[in-house]
């Protein structure tokens, strides 16, 4: 029979045991090594566990909203014991979104959202705790104002979307007829909608920035101790061992250190997700239990980090040679070649670069895939040249003072370990350079839109509406409302331009016959006119009217559209949607009706006021007559006026809590973009703390191999100040190039993301100098805690020998 060549799996079982024995039974320096070890890869399998919640999170965050809400049902059922009204009464509170829901029950068994055991009285509401918290507060006396309903209850977790989400379902003593819709059960299925073309580019490349300085991290824990783990295989060789033996014990050493830290990564991420809770990012809030990872991607986890551990360890193995007699030689290093390491990110910008020439950003799986393999390989490019260029940088330098020659000459020997290191480093400076770029693109245009949208001081509602009179006491409280300095509204509808006119008339005010080839049946958006109903008052804001008296009707003169005949007749009840037209509802333009010239809409007549092409008053089209007639308010207030905006509000919630306001002054994605970039700013420097982390643990152990050389340093008189100098440019040197090559890295791949999306180039130079500072931080940091083992390897009897 053929003998089976390479190890059997028995053989790699025994000798990944015994490596995992020697691990756990190495005495104290054993225990520290590998504790070590299990808390670099503890801290990455956190990182990288939270990262495989995202999906899980997104889809609890979903399921909760879409079992609690109904958007209207196809059929709408007719009133029963188990049906109800359902109404939306959503408000802003200085910038914060407060969804609020309004229930009206036609029975006594009526459906109850999640959450909920029992729908509150009239007059009263359930809150979520968090709004709760608000309402107590000082700061809620004009929101209670604003609700005007009696506490009756706390909405349960099942049915919130996070532990901080400001909430409310009210039952109003009586409710608008015609408002909302009725139905007969919670839980209803959509799509939900698609993220924009900024936010998928912003998640892509959090991932990206925070994922890979955590690999790079857990590659450089899993080579910890490797100095004494050399001199303990030199033993084994001496005992009989060959090369691959002692290899594959090498790497059973490094598995026992990655399953402990997978063990401790797991207990970190449990402790860790319980402080989930009071973090709100990009209004997006959950509960604890939602940051669970998937089944697939957590057993990835499982196996992928303890099988790194055995790769990385047998790759490091193959660059030494492991001999009998403790003798640990290295092989002779390798030149580093830059082709290949220019070849990296060259291949990552090529892949950026056709996203970035598109006219805009699609959303699609190929151009996703492109997008973090294009980034992933432009920041692993950094980590690529930063060896060469430490070895191009420190083999050209020479003289200077006595630290400064030491920390070279150590360079020029072995700059390996300080470069793995440094290369986590590179890593998240690049990616938040990156992504803050991009926030900061996004943030600015968004700054600017709502600055130019929201330059005039005024807000504007709509929603259903019964008659004038109400609409009228709502622009009189409107009126009354501390700071408001106008309120101007009308009453709208649409309605439908039909064949049937006026003998002799045509839509442009000349004789001819109907070409258009339109037919009276069907649903066809350019067939339909808009028509506002308004006392005089109200109509002289929209149009310039010769004389005015409750009875009359105007046509408004367009200059871009056919404008409506006086004799035109409309159909008010026009058709919605693809199925078969309803019953018609004429309505003929009286032939006395004038035509009058529209005010432009900054000469105060509102938003809306370009679209109206039939202006009437309510003794010449009572509002009943109209299909869902609309209420449109437009007001405007002193900006000077402390709370202005929130008094406004109050009278609008007060005249109907289902009003939909329309406003460009609270700019919502500032604080959101804001609260993204503290978060991602957070992170990349616990990033850098971590990776810091790793620098004193890989410079205290060179200094221990380099013990016994510290000590003949000492019995020449060398200074302590001097050592403690070269550790400092031994640090500083890498980091600093390092760091330069992170902004360059940062900056290019900054300005491809914010190109995609069209926006200007704008680099955040705070942030750059913060990381910056903070890498230099990192260098003092490393410093300060390598000095004391430092101190005590620097001793005479260091030289002694047994």
């Amino acid at each position: 029979m053929r003998r089976a060549r390479g190890p059997a799996l028995g053989i790699w079982t025994r000798d990944l045991v015994m490596g995992m024995r020697f691990a756990s039974g190495g005495g104290r320096e054993g225990w520290v090594r590998t504790a070590l070890t299990a808390l670099g890869v503890a801290l990455g399998v956190a990182v990288l566990l939270l990262g495989a919640s995202v999906p899980s999170l997104t889809s609890a965050w979903h399921g909760r909203e879409k079992a609690r809400e109904n958007l209207g049902q196809e059929h709408e059922p007719r009133p029963s014991d188990t049906t109800l009204r359902y109404a939306s009464a959503d408000t802003v509170f200085r910038g914060a979104q407060i969804r609020g829901r309004l229930v009206q029950p036609d029975g006594a068994h009526p459906p109850v959202p999640p959450g909920i055991r029992r729908l509150p009285g009239p007059g009263r509401m359930l809150v979520s705790p968090a709004l709760r918290q608000l309402l107590d507060s000082p700061d809620g006396k004009l929101l209670r104002d604003r609700l005007a309903y009696t506490v009756s209850g706390v909405i349960g977790d099942e049915g919130l979307v996070g532990p901080q989400e400001l909430t409310f379902v009210a039952r109003p003593v009586t409710l608008r007829a015609g408002a909302g819709y009725r139905i007969d059960h919670f839980g209803k299925e959509w799509e939900s909608p698609p993220m924009r073309a900024p936010v998928v580019l912003l998640v892509i490349m959090t991932c990206v920035a925070l994922m890979m300085p955590v690999m790079v991290f857990i590659g450089t824990s899993l080579r910890f101790g490797t100095e004494r783990r050399e001199r303990r295989l030199a033993a084994l060789r001496l005992a009989g061992a060959d090369v691959r033996t002692t290899r594959r014990i090498a790497a059973g050493e490094a598995l026992f250190g990655a399953l402990l830290g997978l063990a401790g990564g797991a207990v970190l991420f449990l402790g860790g997700r319980q402080f989930a809770s009071p973090i709100t990012l990009w209004d997006v809030n959950v509960f604890p239990s939602d940051v669970t990872p998937g089944p697939l991607a957590a057993a990835a986890i499982a196996v992928l980090v303890p099988a790194s551990a055995v790769v990385v360890t047998l790759i490091a193995q193959r660059g030494i040679t492991v001999e009998p007699l403790g003798v640990v030689r290295n092989r002779p290093p390798l030149r580093r070649r830059l082709l290949w390491r220019l070849a990296v990110p060259a291949a990552g910008t090529a892949l950026l670069l056709p996203l970035s020439w598109a006219e805009r950003w699609q959303d699609t799986g190929l151009n996703t895939v492109r997008l973090a393999a294009g980034a992933v390989l432009l920041l692993f490019g950094v980590t690529a040249l930063l060896p060469w260029l430490v070895d191009a940088v420190v083999g050209r330098l020479r003289g200077g003072p006595v630290p400064w020659q030491l920390a070279v000459r150590r360079l020029q020997l072995s700059s390996g370990p300080a470069t793995r290191t440094v290369g986590g480093i590179t890593v998240a400076v690049a990616g938040a350079i990156a992504v803050h770029m991009l926030m900061t693109g996004m943030q600015a245009g968004y700054a600017h839109a709502y600055a130019v949208s929201g330059k005039a001081p005024q807000v504007g509602y709509w929603g259903g509406a019964d008659d004038w009179p109400h609409a009228r006491q709502g622009l009189a409280a409107l009126r009354a409302t501390p700071g408001v300095t106008d309120a101007r509204g009308v009453i709208a509808a649409l309605a439908e331009r039909t064949t049937g006119r006026a003998p002799g008339a045509s839509d442009n005010g000349t004789t001819g016959n109907n070409t258009s080839g339109d037919d009276a049946s069907g649903y066809d958006p350019a067939r339909n006119a808009t028509l506002a109903v308004a006392d005089c008052t109200e109509l002289r804001r929209l149009a310039k009217l010769p004389s005015c008296r409750n009875g009359d009707v105007f046509v408004a003169r367009h200059q871009d559209k056919t404008a409506l005949a006086p004799g035109r007749t409309l159909n008010l009840n026009p058709p919605v949607g693809q199925g078969a037209p309803p019953p018609q509802r004429p309505w003929a333009i009286p032939a006395t009706a004038r035509r009058v010239p529209l005010l432009p809409a900054g000469d105060g007549s509102g938003p809306f006021a370009a679209s109206y092409d039939v202006l009437a008053t309510p003794a010449a089209l009572a509002p009943d007559r109209l299909q869902d007639p609309t209420l449109h308010l437009t007001v405007g207030f002193d900006r000077g006026t402390p709370d202005a905006l929130e008094h406004i509000r109050t009278t609008a919630a007060h005249i109907d809590p289902t009003l939909t306001e329309c406003s460009n002054q609270d700019n919502p994605h500032d604080q959101q973009l804001s609260s993204v970039r503290t978060g991602i700013f957070v992170a990349s420097v616990i990033t850098l703390l971590l990776i810091g982390a790793g620098l004193i643990i890989s410079t205290v152990e060179q200094l221990h191999e380099r013990r016994r050389l510290l000590s003949v340093l000492d019995a020449f008189g060398t200074r302590r100040a001097t050592l403690g100098w070269s550790v400092l440019w031994q640090t500083a040197l890498p980091v600093a190039l390092g760091l330069v090559l992170a902004l360059g890295c940062g900056l290019v791949l900054g300005t491809l993301l914010l190109t995609m999306i069209g926006s200007a180039v704008t680099v955040d130079w705070t942030v750059v100098a913060g990381m910056a500072g903070i890498g230099t931080g990192v260098i003092l940091f490393v410093t300060a805690l390598s000095l004391p083992p430092l101190w005590r390897m620097m001793r005479p009897e260091g030289l002694r020998t047994e």
